[in-house]
Order: structure tokens, then C-alpha cells, then sequence
């Protein structure tokens, strides 16, 4: 039997190799974890909904942001890029609170969404439903996540009542979702559009 000793980062380390990587990673408490590439389907159903969402919330206090951004979880230490947020307001940027206080602002970091959007990938949607789903959870602005299935116009919709977290489901190209944390309605048709279902 063999064992492997794998290798802990500490944030500036990651923080360093991901400015310059030319993939991105996530950070989980130490570990660094390749995000794979997007497929045509995952790139466009991504696309649809933050043009929808800009054209929408244009001359409102939301902004929607892409992929690109990193989402941290400061109570799970982790770092992630969700593939659309949604901020009520000016985005929160993350101070550093764990190893520089204080110090200085990231502009590569965000706190405070209100709206997730996850599209689904087989080697992701676990993760994406469950465990990270958990983490969002802990974010005190976080209000509302959508999970949109990539091979078939299904949406799962979570909002955060008093009492919890409702699920609601959509099917069907014909229909919106109301969102109540950003006040609009978004039509399964932007969302799927131009998508080729096989």
C-alpha cells in the first residue's frame, strides 16, 4: 500500500498561481481543484441568461456579474466562480479577514450575492446541488439559486423563506420563473435559446 501525501496551499499561494493560471481553480480550504472546461451548451445557456439579466436590470441597483469573478465562502474557506451572481447593489469585495486583516480590498473577490445561477455538467451537478448549494447557504445576502439543466429546458429554483428553503420547478420552454430576489421574470426561452436539445 502506498501512500500520497497531497499538498495544502495556503490562500496567497493560491491566490498567486490562480492570477496567473491560464485555467481557473477553486480553493477548498487548502486544496486547489481544476474547474473543467464549459461545453457549447453550458457557454451559451451561461451567455443567454446574464445578457437577459444586463438588459433587464439595466437602470436598476442589480448587477449581474460572470464567471469570471471569485465568489469567496468565508465560513468554508473556499473560493469559487459561480456561472452567474447577481449583486442588489455596489458587489461586496472580500478584505482579506482571514490572513490580512484589514489590510487591503481584493478586486478579484466577492461576498455578497443575492441571485446564484449554476448550470449544470454531469461532472458537477452533485456538487453544484448538494455540497455547494450548503456553502451558498451560509452566505447571509445569498436569497435565491437556480440550477439549469443543459440537455433539457428543466430549471430548479430554491428561495429562502422564513421557514427555509422552497424548491420550485420549471419545465418547458413555454414558461418564466419569477425571482423574487431580483423582482423580474426570466422566460425559459431566453434562457434556451439558440440550444440544440439532442
Amino acid at each position: 500500500m502506498i501512500s500520497t501525501i497531497s499538498r495544502r496551499y495556503s490562500l496567497d499561494e493560491y491566490r498567486a498561481i490562480e492570477e496567473k493560471a491560464e485555467g481557473r481553480s477553486e480553493y477548498r480550504d487548502g486544496e486547489i481543484v481544476p474547474m473543467p472546461g464549459g461545453m457549447l451548451k453550458h457557454s451559451r445557456i451561461g451567455r443567454n441568461i446574464l445578457t437577459y439579466f444586463t438588459s433587464v436590470m439595466r437602470d436598476t441597483q442589480f448587477e449581474p456579474i460572470n464567471s469570471d469573478l471569485r465568489l469567496w465562502i468565508p465560513e468554508h474557506r473556499r473560493g469559487v466562480y459561480p456561472d452567474v451572481m447577481v449583486f442588489d447593489g455596489e458587489p461586496q469585495l472580500n478584505g482579506d479577514v482571514y490572513d490580512k486583516p484589514q489590510e487591503r480590498l481584493r478586486l478579484d473577490e466577492v461576498l455578497n450575492p443575492v441571485l446564484i445561477v449554476e448550470v449544470l455538467s454531469p461532472s458537477t451537478a452533485d456538487y453544484d446541488q448538494l455540497s455547494k448549494f450548503r456553502m451558498y447557504r451560509s452566505i447571509p445576502s445569498f436569497s435565491e439559486y437556480l440550477l439549469v439543466e443543459q440537455d433539457e429546458p428543466f430549471i430548479e429554483r430554491y428561495s429562502k423563506q422564513a421557514q427555509g428553503w422552497l424548491l420550485s420547478d420549471f419545465s418547458g420552454l413555454e414558461v418564466s420563473i419569477s425571482l423574487d430576489s431580483v423582482s423580474i421574470e426570466l422566460p425559459m426561452a431566453e434562457i434556451y435559446g439558440g440550444v440544440v436539445f439532442e
